[in-house]
């Protein structure tokens, strides 16, 4: 740095140390995040558009994470480790196999660094979740989208055709329900091509586990102990409502667990997630009040659906993919004019909308929104 940078540099930290106590600490945070609140306006739109628990933390998680803030000056070492133990007996799977991220983002990203390499193929439906197409760019790995089957679940003969013809590893990504589409796939169907195929890599993201209210419905998480060629991804972002700590983990056999945990970042959870994530597996109160308001919002979204003859597929998550009848980017201006964001994009489906459940009164917020854009002619 030159003298008169150095000086200028100098003179900054001079004024900042010669504010009055409190005069600049207030407005900071403040001016920062207040025009992304969901206040529902057209400058901070209800969030309808981002699959999150509108309830946000429940009340035991809220309490464990102001609390964490007395060491969030201290690294995670004490602090990650027995809650990955915690967390490991919570789920009932042996420690060794279980490991965390952050976000599950982050074990999608693990996953694809340590197996997308030497000639791999990563075969996922078309659409699903994103991040797994985004994080395999720049490692070259080739990537074939499958189109969803007529029930939009996924395609799996398709799909292993196209694991097949891999020139090196096969890597098959699952999101079960899928995002955006908020569809199931039978179990027992992914489980035949899991048990007839040891070669094929699978990766299972069960983001949405938890909200899944059909009777019958099974993790894979059990199965990660004898198939070394399977990974179980989950996060805390959804039921728990813990998005913007982000906190995630992957379950696999324990050899499997070894193949990944080199691309981790040290100190990849924080203090504040991690007391934020404990707390949540001991509040089921809160998990069944989040059911019983997705529940609520759920039915009313698929009421009016229904009255304004508008399609939808049926929803297994927080979100639900429905029929607009005109382009989507359009269709979802109308609404950011209204003051509400219901979602982006997801090509092929460039008719379709996905909607993210908020309480029962934002959805009647929503529901008055589009029977106003009906009535004027505009959906």
């Amino acid at each position: 740095m030159d003298r008169r940078h150095f000086l200028r540099a100098g003179a900054i930290a001079g004024a900042a140390t010669a504010l009055p106590r409190g005069a600049a600490a207030a407005p900071v945070g403040l001016d920062l995040f207040a025009p992304w609140r969901g206040a529902g306006t057209v400058d901070d739109p209800l969030r309808l558009n981002a699959n999150e628990n509108p309830l946000g933390l429940g009340p035991r998680a809220r309490e464990a994470a102001q609390n964490a803030f007395s060491v969030a000056n201290r690294y995670t070492d004490n602090w990650s480790e027995p809650f990955r133990l915690k967390l490991a007996d919570h789920l009932g799977v042996e420690e060794e196999r279980i490991f965390l991220g952050n976000g599950s983002t982050e074990i999608l990203q693990m996953a694809v660094q340590a197996l997308g390499r030497d000639g791999a193929r990563i075969v996922t439906a078309d659409p699903t979740f994103e991040d797994v197409s985004t994080y395999r760019r720049p490692l070259g790995t080739e990537l074939v989208p499958v189109p969803l089957d007529s029930r939009f679940a996924h395609d799996l003969d398709r799909m292993r055709q196209e694991a097949s013809r891999a020139s090196g590893p096969a890597i098959v990504y699952l999101c079960n329900p899928n995002n955006p589409t908020g569809t199931l796939t039978p179990y027992d169907e992914i489980e035949a091509w899991i048990d007839e195929d040891g070669e094929t890599f699978f990766v299972i993201d069960e983001a949405y586990f938890e909200l899944v209210e059909e009777t019958g419905f099974t993790s894979f998480l059990s199965r990660t102990a004898d198939r070394p060629n399977l990974l179980v991804v989950r996060t805390f972002s959804k039921i728990y409502g813990l998005a913007g700590l982000r906190m995630g983990y992957g379950v696999a056999h324990a050899d499997t667990v070894g193949r990944f945990t080199p691309w981790m970042a040290k100190n990849n959870t924080n203090q504040i997630a991690i007391a934020a994530a404990s707390a949540s597996l001991d509040d089921p109160d809160h998990v069944r009040r989040s059911l019983a308001v997705n529940r609520q919002s759920r039915a009313l979204v698929q009421e009016t659906l229904d009255e304004l003859g508008f399609a939808a597929l049926p929803s297994h998550t927080n979100f639900i993919m429905h029929e607009i009848g005109m382009d989507v980017g359009a269709y979802q201006r109308l609404f950011l004019d209204a003051g509400i964001a219901v979602g982006r994009a997801f090509p092929p489906m460039m008719r379709h909308n996905r909607l993210s459940f908020g309480t029962p009164e934002e959805m009647g917020r929503w529901a008055q929104t589009v029977r106003d854009l009906r009535r004027q002619g505009k959906v």
